[in-house]
């Protein structure tokens, strides 16, 4: 039996149920997998109020772990018992000490990524990585606007950002994320709950307005976000941790100078395994190099998962968050 935590209904922290389920063999093109460490993503918090749909109830949540493979079905290749590995995407239910998935979405670690690093950058650094080489490709001399920069992904991206020679802006809600976002490679960064952020963008850019925006947050930073884009610029929406984008008239993107939107997901990059691996290889020698840093904002055990969405979901943690299984 593996201790798993499950949900029943959607709605709040409190559907969160910590519950022995048996543990199920691999089958073809299946490992299982001892979890050493587990992250915990918004997009859990998404699946488990319901903003995002799951099919069939009870069902597990959680999208990225590390670990040790303990059996590997047949025509499994690429991973053998005893491999550490780490995994992103798939069917949800990392939320678990033992998880049986398909070996596509299984990754081998090198030894330089530690479980927790692989468990609470995997999926977030594989998002900074190909939001800022495959949505909007940046280079030299670029001006990029982060919202949420101490978050998760934001961090990541901010450290990319810089290294790849941008000029970085985030937005951040206290001093103090603001100081961990420049310690990251935020240069400017914003806190909106003090003052007009737009204005100071626009002040920033000496009115030209930036080359792109990359914006988690969704219905409240929206719409002023276009504002601070430079004609031809790029709306890269890709969360929405204050609500849903509403409807809006397209016409609005040719009136602010012809901008380009788009809202594309982690999951249709690494659909194609090749390309997953090789974005996940750029991504651990990132982290090798010390070009990006895994913060690690929280550590719980796996029965304080809900503890941990109360956190997350406050917006006061900064870094990733990880379970213990």
């Amino acid at each position: 039996m593996a201790l798993t935590v499950r949900i029943h209904e959607t709605g709040g922290p409190e559907v969160l149920k910590l519950e022995d389920m048996p543990i199920q063999p691999p089958g073809v093109n299946e490992v299982l997998i001892r979890q050493r460490a587990i992250g915990v993503n918004y997009i859990d918090i998404y699946h488990r109020t319901g903003l995002y749909k799951l099919l069939g109830y009870p069902v597990g949540l959680g999208m990225e772990a590390a670990g040790i493979v303990e059996a590997a079905g047949g025509n499994v290749t690429h991973l053998q018992p005893g491999d550490r590995v780490a995994y992103c995407g798939g069917p949800v239910g990392a939320y678990a000490e033992y998880r049986t998935l398909p070996a596509r979405y299984v990754i081998p670690l090198p030894a330089s990524v530690t479980d927790e690093v692989a468990a609470g950058g995997l999926l977030k650094g594989l998002t900074a990585y190909y939001l800022l080489h495959l949505s909007f490709q940046v280079h030299p001399g670029d001006t990029v606007l982060i919202h949420a920069a101490a978050g998760g992904v934001g961090l990541l991206a901010c450290q990319l950002a810089r290294h790849l020679g941008a000029t970085v802006i985030g937005t951040v809600s206290t001093p103090e994320k603001a100081a961990l976002a420049r310690e990251n490679g935020c240069e400017y960064p914003l806190i909106y709950t003090q003052e007009d952020w737009v204005e100071k963008v626009k002040e920033i850019t000496q009115g030209k307005g930036v080359d792109v925006v990359y914006d988690s947050v969704g219905k409240t930073t929206f719409m002023p976000s276009l504002d601070c884009l430079k004609r031809f610029g790029m709306m890269v929406s890709f969360g929405q941790s204050s609500g849903s984008v509403p409807p809006f008239d397209p016409t609005i993107l040719s009136q602010k100078g012809s901008l380009y939107l788009t809202r594309p997901t982690l999951m249709h990059h690494i659909e194609d395994y090749d390309h997953y691996a090789a974005y996940a290889a750029a991504l651990f020698d990132l982290i090798a190099r010390r070009i990006l840093t895994i913060r690690i904002g929280g550590l719980y055990h796996l029965g304080e998962v809900k503890q941990a969405h109360i956190d997350l979901e406050s917006r006061k943690t900064t870094g990733a968050l990880i379970l213990q299984a």
